[in-house]
Order: structure tokens, then sequence, then C-alpha cells
């Protein structure tokens, strides 16, 4: 077997671009649906116009960037048959479930609702058309929490086994590919993130209001919600985001150890590196500070559990490739006798590290001969590159410390309403507009390339996952991906800043204030 691994890269980079893209529309999206409920529901409970009008402003900015979300997501699953064929052949009857009732359940949800929310005003009850409120908002959240279920199976397989008679993965429990720890962690993570660029979004377009004396009442009860709604949301993100630490200290071990550059392991508890500059080459990071024990707490919650290092995991994982050559044999066997039942029972108690020894497809075709050499630097390859990974991560997190201050400081003066008087707090708010996508974008970076070189993390590497196409052929739907999106990009961007510049002037009557 030949990899073109000009193949990998474009394909992988085409991916990346239409996730990192998508993944522009989806935060915003979740977190103005659950605020048009709450805004909404404060206009049934108080039957001030002034509420309704809240709702149908934000509404409208809802409304635009959810239309750019859909045209940039549905590309992205047909990529898995066009440039990830035998990704889709070899584990398609276990991701292709969550993605099937995404499609059927959460998105004919969102798409149901979306229309009753615009155009239900006039035909619908205040009650009814908050139910739809509340419905869109739930459909929203419920499609990112299957296609959350698909990428957390991809990052720990759960509820699935390999079939040495089709040679595929196959799904035995969709009771664990639901439950599966990992997704559920990051399902909460990422739908608080949403929340947070939300009200950051509500808090950034109501300063600017303010700054220039615009729409004050309008913008003052937005703030309100926003702020006290944003605190909350950062709060979550912070917690959770300990839990889906958490999850990677128990599955993803390499990658915890390459986001810290932890090269050694560390007595217990590991210390986590704040702030300094790894050198992989050395082996080392440079003018590293460190914060004692807090690694081990949050990738252990132990004070005596150790979180190893990237040599003892290279080692570990040199092991597993030679046992995934026994099971590699034993696939062999079967394959040429499939009544062996003494090579089948070999190959189902060793399966498990069957992808680690395909990763010698890398060097050799014929890997059951791989050099002791080939089979380290296989080893080897497991390790992601360190030091994006590095501080994409305590960027990250640097942003998700500052939205926690940003609201903690807004929701106290807005509970004591001088909010809109602290000029130099709107000016924060509107200057943190970027940020929270920034943080978003990081944090699908640490989760994806974190995984690398796998594509289901300990099942299929990367690089065997792509279609047989020619290079020439990605690169040029990559270019067209890039002009499309770009253009969608800038649209949104057009249209979003014209409507809020243009305010919710447009839905005041005399009078809708009070």
């Amino acid at each position: 077997m030949t990899v073109d691994f000009s193949v990998v890269d474009l394909s992988r980079l085409q991916f990346a671009l239409t996730a990192l893209y998508h993944f522009l529309f989806v935060p915003l999206t979740l977190g103005l649906s659950v605020l048009l409920a709450i805004m909404e529901s404060v206009y049934v409970m108080t039957g001030r116009e002034i509420w309704k009008r809240m709702v149908k402003f934000w509404g409208v900015l809802f409304g635009i960037n959810f239309a750019m979300g859909v045209a940039t997501g549905i590309t992205m699953e047909f990529q898995f048959g066009t440039n990830w064929a035998y990704y889709s052949h070899y584990v398609g009857d276990v991701f292709g479930a969550p993605l099937a009732i995404e499609g059927l359940m959460a998105f004919f949800l969102e798409a149901t609702f979306v229309g009753l929310f615009f155009f239900g005003w006039d035909r619908l009850s205040k009650v009814q058309h908050l139910a739809s409120t509340c419905l869109l908002a739930l459909g929203t959240n419920l499609s990112a929490l299957w296609i959350l279920i698909a990428n957390g199976w991809m990052q720990y397989p759960a509820g699935a086994t390999f079939n040495p008679d089709t040679m595929r993965m196959e799904l035995t429990s969709f009771w664990d590919l639901f439950f599966n720890p990992v997704a559920q962690a990051k399902f909460v993570h990422t739908v608080s993130a949403g929340y947070v660029t939300g009200s950051v979004f509500v808090m950034a377009v109501s300063a600017y209001y303010i700054l220039c004396s615009r729409n004050v009442e309008f913008a003052r009860r937005s703030l309100t919600v926003a702020s006290s709604f944003g605190l909350l949301s950062a709060l979550c993100v912070v917690v959770l985001g300990d839990e889906s630490g958490y999850m990677a200290g128990e599955n993803q071990q390499m990658k915890v150890a390459a986001i810290e550059a932890m090269w050694e392991t560390q007595p217990p508890p590991a210390s986590f590196t704040l702030f300094g500059f790894p050198d992989r080459d050395a082996r080392t990071t440079h003018y590293a500070v460190e914060i004692p024990a807090v690694l081990g707490l949050i990738a252990t919650r132990s004070f005596t559990k150790e979180v190893p290092g990237i040599d003892k995991l290279v080692s570990e994982n040199e092991a597993r490739i030679k046992a995934g050559l026994t099971a590699y044999g034993a696939l062999q066997r079967v394959r040429a006798n499939p009544g062996d039942q003494n090579a089948r029972a070999a190959l189902m108690s060793g399966w498990h590290d069957l992808g680690y020894a395909l990763l010698l497809k890398r060097y050799r075709a014929d890997i059951e001969n791989a050099t002791p050499e080939e089979i380290s630097k296989a080893a080897s390859d497991t390790v992601p590159d360190v030091l994006p990974l590095f501080w994409a991560f305590r960027i990250m997190v640097g942003l998700g410390f500052l939205f926690i201050l940003f609201f903690a400081v807004s929701f106290y003066y807005s509970a004591r309403r001088t909010l809109h008087q602290k000029q130099w707090l709107l000016w924060v708010g509107f200057l943190l507009l970027p940020t929270p996508w920034i943080a978003a974008e990081l944090g699908w970076i640490v989760a994806e390339y974190g995984r690398q070189p796998w594509a289901i993390d300990g099942v299929l590497p990367t690089f065997l996952a792509v279609s047989n196409v020619p290079a020439s052929n990605v690169a040029a739907s990559l270019i067209g991906f890039v002009v499309f999106y770009s253009s969608l990009a800038v649209a949104d961007v057009y249209l979003m800043v014209k409507y809020a510049r243009l305010g919710p002037d447009r839905y005041f009557a005399k009078g809708a204030g009070k």
C-alpha cells in the first residue's frame, strides 16, 4: 500500500478549514437561541412590549447567523464520502448513527420552529410562540448534542467492536455510544462556550448603543440579561472544562502530555505549566512557570496518581504496536481461513491494539515484517505537535477566566443598576466581541489536533482514512471551499454589522419603552 501524503495533508486542511469556518456560526446560534427564549419568557410574564421587540431584534441577528451556519454545515458531511471514503467505510455503521439522528430529529426540529419563530407572531398566541422559541433553542442544542456524540466517539470509541468478517467497526451498544463520557463532557463544555459567545455578542452590541446614546432602555435590559446569563455560562465553561480535562487524563493521556509539553513523567501530583516555551528538540520547556499539583488534580483528581509523560507513553505505544502486530497476524489467518477459531479468538482478544499496528502502514505495506526502527518511528508518530497545542490551550483557558472576571463585574454593576453608567466597562465589553470566537476555535484545535495521528483514537490512523483521489482534485475543491466560505463569512459580517448599526429603532413605536 502506498500512501499519498499530499492527499492526506490537503484533505486534513480542507476539513479543518471548513470545520473552523462552520464553527464561526455555531456558538452564536447556540447562545442567541437560549437568550431569545429567556427574553420572550420575560415578555410573556410581564406583557411589556419592549421585551417583544427585543426578541424580534435579536432574532433577526440570530436568523442571519443561523442561515450561514446551515450553509456551511451541510457541506462538511459530504466530505466523509468525497475525501474520507475509507473512514466512512470502516466506521460508518457507528459514526453514521448519531449523524442520521441529528438530521432527522434535531435539524428538522430547528428548521420547523425557526419558521414559526419568524412568521408566527400574528398567528400564534403568546404562549404558543414562546413554546416555539423554546423548541427552537432545544433543537439547536440537540443538534450540537448529536454532532458531539459523533465527535466524542472519535476521541473515545466506546460501544463498538471490530468485525473481521466485514472488516469494519460495528456498533455493539447504542447506550454506550450515547452516554460516552467524553462526548457528554464535550457537549456541556461546548454549548456553555456557545452561551458565553451569545452573551458577549449581546453585551458588545448593547454597549455600542449606550456609548452612542441610542436605544438606552433597550440596551440596559439586554445588558441585564446577558451579564447574568453570561456569568453563569462562563462559570460552567471552566467547571465543565475541568471535567473535559479529567476525561482526557483518563482516556487521551498523550493529548494531555502534549498540551503540557511534559516529556518526563513527574512525581504525583504533577505541576501545571502556566507559561513557558516548549522545545521539542531539547525535550524541555524553557522559562517554565509552574503551579504545583494542579495538573495532577485536573487529570487524575488525586494526589497519588501520576500523569504519564510523553516518553513513557511512547514506550507504552511501542508495546501496543507489537501487540497489534500479533492481532494483525491473527486477522490475516482469519481472512485466509474464516473457520480458524484459534486465530479468531486471538484477534478478538487483541483487536484493541490493531490500530496501533496500522500506524506501520506509513512505512511499509507488509507491516508484519516491520523492523524495530520502523516500530520505533511509528510509536513516535503518536505524539502530536506540542507547540500549537501548548499555546492554544493556554490562550483558551486565559480567555475563559477573562470572561468570568468581565461578567462578574458586569453582573455586580447590573445588580446595582449602574452598568450603563460605567463607560470603561462598556468599552471593555465592546472590545471583547471577537474573543469568544477565538477561544472557541482554539478549543477545537486542542480537541482535534490533539487527537492526531488518529482519525478514530487508537483505532484508525488519519492517513489511512482518506479517499483514493488525486491531490489535484482535493486542491481544487479546497480552493473552491475557501472562496465560497470566505464569501459567506464576509456576507455574514456585513449583514450582522448592518442590522446591528440600524438598531432596534424600527421595532419601536411611541411609548414602547414603557
